[in-house]
């Protein structure tokens, strides 16, 4: 598998009931994830979940790192409705609560569901894979560049690095979190001090130019 290859299903169901057949080999996937891991993740394994016979999924996926780039970029769609909602709303004097209650609900849909975790280590598993979750990842920062440009406006030449950066950092500071559950609610704290302070700093510094 070319390490510069972007993993994409071979084709996309138009049929109701294929549309069905998909979703259910997305969900079997996202279920023994989190029971299994990427290392024990098999396609066979998948569609006997999903009871589809082997030759249906393998019409769809090459093979399972192409399964887990699905389930990222369907994580990734879901996020960038709620982030396009957050990027609508700045400027304003109130973007700090914003961004906390934005987070507060990033923070909520990994909390409460194990499989945002087990999609985001396994998209980090192999060369191709991170690729992909960084083209993922892109198309979130460019919202949050969007958002960021009324607050930094002389930084325009560093806004698309500092989008990539917030986004990643806020993923993985979001993975600490329900790894150690018994500070989850600590760290999340503590991403939005990081946040807040980083973007206030910014536009302080664009006040004083």
């Amino acid at each position: 598998m070319p390490d510069t290859e972007l993993l994409v299903p071979r084709k996309r169901p138009t049929q109701e009931r294929s549309k069905r057949k998909f979703q259910a080999m997305l969900g079997a996937a996202r279920e023994l994830l989190i029971e299994v891991g990427i290392e024990s993740l098999t396609c066979e394994e998948i569609a006997v979940r999903a009871e589809v016979p082997i030759g249906t999924l393998y019409q769809y996926f090459a093979n399972k790192y192409v399964i887990v780039c699905e389930l990222d970029r369907q994580d990734t769609v879901a996020v960038r409705e709620e982030l396009s909602a957050f990027a609508g709303e700045v400027p304003s004097l109130e973007w700090p609560h914003l961004l906390e209650k934005f987070l507060d609900h990033l923070a909520a849909l990994w909390r409460n569901d194990p499989s945002r975790r087990a999609v985001w280590l396994a998209v980090q598993s192999t060369p191709s894979t991170r690729l992909t979750a960084t083209q993922n990842e892109r198309l979130l920062a460019e919202l949050v560049a969007r958002a960021l440009a009324p607050l930094t406006p002389s930084q325009r030449g560093r806004r698309e690095m500092m989008s990539q950066v917030l986004v990643h950092t806020t993923y993985s500071l979001l993975s600490l979190s329900v790894q150690d559950v018994t500070h989850h609610e600590e760290i999340v704290a503590e991403l939005k001090r990081m946040l807040a302070g980083y973007l206030l700093l910014e536009e302080s510094t664009a006040d004083d130019d």
